[in-house]
This record gives structure tokens, sequence and C-alpha cells, in this order.
């Protein structure tokens, strides 16, 4: 007969099976939805498990004659779920990047108490704290605080509370001397003497440094720093799985910190630049000047009117729409669902080209436009793409900067040099949708602009967009 830890052992394989199966899953965008349901059941079975085995893993670590509320454990299930559900029901897609951000950061802090709590409990409950926690639970404070406070100043960013990166004087250097306090107090802890006090010190010095980590870096690499603060929570849930010897928090954070780790090593490869220099370059300052930011330029731009560009677009045999982050500002993304139709009607081969730093979160431009129903075989990845751009008859920018920006390729002065692009500029005819002449994030000019082949249609891109569905349709 089974004991009541074989079957939750079983229920935690089980959640682990389902935490795989659902992140293969989210490998594609097709699949995303149904990966992302496998893997919230995965959470269920493993919370669902969990709840039986708190009394006996938790009680030698807390204070003597005190015992475990499951009122109060039920009641935070309950309000994660309601908040939970509310998130993702209410807030619109252009502002799921925030969320992402707000929900991560909940995740890093909450390991980061649990390892905080842990630590007194243990230190004054009589169980003692053994050499291997005291290097483990300062490790999940650690990561868990940073991923906290940096996700806090990742959604001012996205949200535009903080629209520039913030630097000041000897900032490396303060960030170094705080690193160094906290290493200084992990050392002590672990072998010179145990102290909540000292711990909860280097608490608030981890939650500083994560402040001002995030605060110095631009909007344009929002997304690697989502990324990897998601490895970060993660590797705090792993480390609190182990204090707790829970199995499916060891799984769990394993898997978020590995994926969140590969994939913030992906964006940085997009990016051609290392990890350290997203970090600590302060890369996103505008700078001011031509397109490799040290002078002016005098180069003219050729605007067009929307009934022009609707004749290009509509006489075209094949236009590439290249969707970027002024997209997701304007909400234009069920316009551009709306034109893309009115082509095809009209027997013209539309195709979305997709890069992978596009936005403000991994992803972000395919979750815009899964909320439009753009059908997923009509979305390609910047590989899969680039070779088409040839044939293009005309490309449509629609709030894209500098993932179309061609000084990537020529301009060895230039701060993107070697990021790899979308040839937007091999195409017959370019149309690009901008509000004004302002750089993007990387603060340099685009040469796209500049070309010949270029045309700028100025305004804002969900009226521009309206603009041209409505002079194709005067055309049928």
């Amino acid at each position: 007969m089974m004991t009541l830890h074989s079957i939750l052992a079983l229920a935690y394989l089980l959640a682990a099976v389902l935490f795989i199966f659902g992140m293969r899953r989210m490998s594609s965008p097709e699949s995303a939805r149904s990966g992302n349901s496998i893997a919230a059941l995965g959470m269920l079975v493993a919370v669902g498990a969990t709840i039986p085995l708190l009394k006996g893993v938790a009680s030698p670590s807390l204070p003597h004659g005190q015992t475990l509320n499951y009122v109060l454990i039920v009641l935070g299930v309950v309000v994660g779920l309601v908040v939970g559900a509310i998130g993702a029901r209410s807030v619109k897609m252009t502002a799921i990047p925030q969320m992402v951000a707000i929900f991560n950061g909940v995740g890093g802090g909450a390991a980061a108490l649990v390892a905080t709590m842990d630590f007194a409990n243990r230190l004054h409950g009589g169980a003692g704290v053994s050499t291997i926690f005291t290097i483990t639970m300062p490790f999940s404070t650690l990561v868990g605080s940073i991923s906290f406070a940096g996700s806090i100043i990742a959604f001012s960013k996205l949200q535009g509370f903080i629209e520039k990166p913030v630097t000041y004087p000897l900032q490396q250097a303060v960030n170094a001397a705080i690193l160094a306090g906290i290493a200084a107090l992990w050392v002590y802890l672990i072998g010179f003497g145990q102290s909540t006090l000292l711990f909860l010190l280097l608490f608030a010095l981890s939650l500083l440094l994560g402040i001002l980590m995030v605060l110095p870096i631009g909007g344009a690499d929002m997304p690697v720093v989502i990324s990897l603060l998601n490895a970060f929570t993660g590797l705090a849930v792993a480390a609190d799985g182990y204090n707790t010897n829970n199995i499916a928090m060891i799984i769990g954070g394993t898997l978020v910190g590995s994926s969140g780790t590969f994939l913030t090593v992906l964006m940085c490869k997009a990016m051609n630049r290392p990890i350290t220099n997203v970090l600590f370059g302060a890369f996103g300052k505008v700078a001011v000047g031509g397109p490799s930011g040290n002078g002016s330029t005098d180069k003219s731009v050729n605007p067009i009117a929307a009934d022009e560009a609707a004749i290009l677009l509509a006489y075209a045999q094949m236009v590439i729409i290249v969707p970027g982050y002024g997209l997701a500002v304007a909400r234009a993304q069920h316009q551009v669902r709306e034109l893309a139709d009115g082509l095809e009607q009209r027997g013209v081969e539309v195709k979305y080209a997709i890069h992978p730093v596009a936005g403000r979160m991994p992803g972000h431009m395919n979750v815009l436009l899964a909320e439009a129903n753009v059908p997923y075989d009509k979305l390609y990845e910047m590989d899969a793409i680039n070779s088409d751009f040839q044939r293009a008859d005309v490309t449509l920018v629609v709030g894209a900067n500098d993932v179309v920006n061609p000084a990537a390729n020529s301009d060895k002065g230039s701060p993107i040099y070697g990021m790899p692009i979308l040839n937007a500029a091999d195409s017959k005819q370019v149309i690009v949708l901008k509000r004004s002449m302002s750089p993007g994030f990387a603060g340099i000019e685009n040469e796209l602009f500049y070309n010949d082949k270029t045309r700028m249609l100025f305004g804002d891109a969900r009226a521009s967009v309206s603009k041209l569905v409505n002079e194709i349709q005067r055309m049928n």
C-alpha cells in the first residue's frame, strides 16, 4: 500500500513533467497557449501536493510552540489566484511587459522572504542553521531581492515613470562596494557567526543593489533585463526548494533559471552585445548626431501621403510588415491585421518579419499580433525571412527602428554595428510609419530613413494604418 509521502512524491513528478512539457510547447507561437495552460496545471498540482507536507517540512524550523496557520495559507492561495486572474483578464496586451516584470518581481521577492524567514525561524526555533543552509539561504535572498527590486525599476521604465537611464559619477564603484559588503556579510554568516540582524542587512543591501543595477540600463535593453531577472527568480526559488526540501520548487526553479539564462544569452547574441555591456554599459543614452552619434546629418527624407502609400501596397505582389515597439505604443495591431486582410483580398502576399528583440519583452510582437488573431504561419523569425526582403515589393515598417537600421551592417562606428537586423533595406520600396525623426532607444539615427527607396508616412501608427485601410477599401 502506497504511503501519503509516496503519493505526494508522484504528484511532484507529475508536476515536473507538466512543467517541462508546457515549456516545450511554449517554443512555438502556435502551441504557446496550450503550453501555458499545461504549465499552470503543473503548478496547481505542485501547490496541492505541497500543502499536506507543510506541517512536516516546516515545523523543525518554526520557533518553539508555533504552528502553521492553514487559514492564512489557503487565503494566500485564493488571493493569488484572484489577483492573477484579474491581471490576466484586464491588462491590455500593450502592457504585458509591465505585468511580466511585476509578476516576476513578486516571485523573486517571495523567494527572498521565504529564505529570510526560514533563516530567522531556524536560528530562533532551536533547529540551528548548518553551513550548507547558510550558503543557500543568503543566495536565495540575494538573487530574489535583486529580481524583485530590479523588476520594479524595469516596470517603471516600461510604464514611462523613468524615461531615461539614470547615471551618476562612480556608479559602478558604488555597486561594486555594495556587492563587496554583501559578500562580506555572507562570509561572516558562514564562518564566524549567525545573526538575524546581519541577514536582514544582507537582505536590504540586495534590494538596493537590484535598484542600482537596473537604473542605468536603457529601455531598449529591457527584454534582456526582464529575461535575466526571470532567471534570478528561478534560481532563488530552486534554492528555497532545497532549504525546504520541496522537490517541485527545485525542479521548477531550475527550469526557469536555466531557460531564462539561455534566453538572455540568445537575445544578447541577437544584439551582438555581451551581457556585461547590457548591465554595465548604460546603453540607451540618447546620442546626439548622425548614424554613428558623432555629428549632425544634412540628409533629407522623402515623405509620402497615405493615398500614395496605399497605391504602392495595393499593387504589390509581396508586402512584408515589420512591427516594432511603436506599434505597441499606438495599439495598432488590429488595424495592421485589417490592412493585411485588405491586401490579401487583392491577391497580395503578406508576411510579418519578427526580430527577436523587437519590443520590450521576449516575444512582445508575437503576443501583440496574436491578440489581433494574425495567423501564426504568417509570422517569420529574422533568419527565416531575411532572404525574402529582396523579393518584397514593399516593406512596411510600423514603429520599428534600430532592428532595421543598415548601420548595423555598414557603420563600424555605430554602437549597434554587428547586431543582426531585418534586411528591410533590400526590398524594392520601404514605407516607414513614424511619429517623427527622433532616434530609437539606441540613440542613433536610422540610415534606412534616408534611403532613396524609403518613404516616410508621419503620424500616429494607428491613425496612419487606418488611413491606409480606408484608401485600399476605396480601390475595391
